[in-house]
C-alpha cells in the first residue's frame, strides 16, 4: 500500500485562501452590523434648547368669572306676564323693553285716580273763587269776618284733597310704569326666568342683565396664605372654556374676613384681557404670583421616569445619552418642574422620548423640508467619473 504525500507549499496556499477568506467575510460581516444601527434624525421640534425661565410659586387660587355690572329684574307688582320679548343671550340697550305684564286692574285704578284728581281740582277751583268773592265782600263791609274764614277753610280743605288725589295719580302711573320691565343699562339677558302666562309675585325673578365688558375673577385663597397676599399682585388664571389657555389679572381686593366654615378669603381680581372670558359664571383656578426667579425647566412630556430616579435625552457629540437629573419644585403656572442638576443652559434635550432610546445611538438634523435635496452617492460617484 502506498501513502501519498501532499506538497507542502500547497498546504500552505490553501491555508492562506482559507485566511483571506474569513478576513473578508469578518469585514462583511462588521460592515452589517454597522448598517444595523439606525441614524436618528431630529427636526427642529424634537429638539429643545435649554435656557432660564422665570419660575414663580404662590398660593392656590379658586373662583369664578362674574360680571360687576349686573342686574336682577324683579317684579315689583303681581300681575301676569303678557310678553318676553328678549331671550338668553340677546343683547339690549338701556331702556329696552324686556318684558310686558298685564295693565288690566292698573289701567282701572289709573281711571280712577285721574277722575278723582279731575273731580279734586274742580272743586278747588270752585272754593278759590268763592274765597275770593267772600274776601271782596267782607272788605266793601257786606259779609263777615266769618264767612270769609269758612270760605277760607273750604278752599284748605279742596286743596288737600287735590294735592291727595295727584298724589294717587302719581303712585297709579307708577304702578303703570312697573308693568314694563326695561334694561338698566347696555348688556346681554343672561338668564330668563319667566314665560308668558306665568303669575308674577312682586319680587319674583323676571330677568338677569349682565355686562360682558365688566367681567372679573372673584377667586378664594386658604386663609394660611393671607399673608402673602397683597393687592396689585400678578394672577396667573386658567380658565375653563375661555377662548384663551391662559389669561393674567391683578389683585384689586382682599377681603378682611374669612369665611368661617371654608376658611378662605375672598379676593377680586381684574382680568387683563376681559374678552377673553366674556362669559359669566366660568370655573377657573390659578396661582398668585408672590415669588419669581430664573431656573431651568422641563415638562413632565420631556422626562422618563425610572422608580426614583428622573432621567432626560440630551445630545452630545452627536449621539444620545441618557443623563440624570434632579428636580426641584414644580411651577404650577407653567405645568413644569424646575431642573435643580444634571442640565445646564445651551444643552439639547430630546423631546417627548420613547422607551426604545438606546444609550450611544447616533443623531443627525433632519433637513428643512424646503431645503434642496442632496443627490444619491450612486450618481454622484458617476457624475465623478
Amino acid at each position: 500500500m502506498t501513502t501519498r504525500h501532499i506538497p507542502v507549499a500547497l498546504t500552505v496556499l490553501v491555508a492562506a485562501l482559507m485566511s483571506l477568506s474569513g478576513c473578508q467575510q469578518g469585514n462583511a460581516e462588521k460592515k452589517d452590523s454597522s448598517k444595523d444601527v439606525p441614524v436618528l434624525q431630529l427636526a427642529s421640534e424634537d429638539r429643545l434648547v435649554m435656557g432660564e425661565a422665570e419660575h414663580g410659586s404662590g398660593p392656590l387660587i379658586t373662583g369664578a368669572v362674574q360680571p360687576e355690572k349686573r342686574a336682577d329684574l324683579r317684579a315689583e307688582i303681581s300681575a301676569v306676564v303678557l310678553h318676553v320679548l328678549k331671550e338668553n343671550g340677546e343683547t339690549v340697550r338701556r331702556g329696552d323693553l324686556l318684558v310686558q305684564l298685564d295693565t288690566t286692574s292698573i289701567r282701572d285704578s289709573l281711571s280712577s285716580a285721574e277722575e278723582a284728581v279731575r273731580a279734586a281740582r274742580e272743586n278747588f277751583e270752585q272754593a278759590e273763587r268763592q274765597f275770593q268773592r267772600q274776601k271782596t265782600l267782607q272788605a266793601q263791609g257786606m259779609v263777615s269776618q266769618q264767612a270769609l274764614e269758612d270760605a277760607a277753610n273750604r278752599r284748605i280743605s279742596t286743596q288737600s284733597d287735590k294735592a291727595a288725589a295727584e298724589a294717587r295719580l302719581v303712585a297709579a302711573k307708577q304702578q303703570m310704569a312697573r308693568t314694563e320691565v326695561r334694561a338698566p343699562f347696555d348688556g346681554v339677558v343672561s338668564e330668563r326666568r319667566v314665560s308668558p302666562g306665568d303669575t308674577a309675585q312682586t319680587g319674583k325673578e323676571l330677568l338677569k342683565v349682565i355686562d360682558p365688558s365688566s367681567m372679573r375673577f372673584e377667586g378664594f385663597v386658604s386663609a394660611d396664605r393671607r399673608a402673602d397676599l397683597k393687592i396689585g399682585q400678578d394672577v396667573d388664571l386658567r380658565i375653563h372654556g375661555a377662548s384663551q389657555e391662559r389669561i393674567e389679572g391683578r389683585i384689586r381686593r382682599i377681603d378682611v374676613s374669612a369665611n368661617p366654615v371654608s376658611r378662605q378669603i375672598a379676593v377680586l381680581v381684574d382680568l387683563n384681557d376681559k374678552r377673553a372670558a366674556s362669559v359669566s359664571g366660568l370655573y377657573g383656578e390659578g396661582y398668585v404670583r408672590t415669588s419669581k426667579s430664573a431656573a431651568l425647566m422641563l415638562g413632565d412630556a420631556d422626562l422618563q421616569r425610572d422608580g426614583d430616579q428622573v432621567y432626560a435625552w440630551i445630545v452630545q457629540g452627536g449621539k444620545l445619552h441618557r443623563q440624570p437629573l434632579k428636580l426641584g419644585d414644580r411651577d404650577e403656572r407653567r405645568g413644569e418642574f424646575v431642573v435643580a442638576d444634571g442640565l445646564k443652559v445651551g444643552d439639547i434635550v430630546l423631546r417627548n422620548p420613547s422607551r426604545t432610546l438606546v444609550e450611544g445611538s447616533p443623531v443627525t438634523a433632519k433637513a428643512a423640508a424646503n431645503a434642496p435635496a442632496a443627490k444619491p452617492a450612486a450618481a454622484a460617484a458617476s457624475n465623478a467619473s
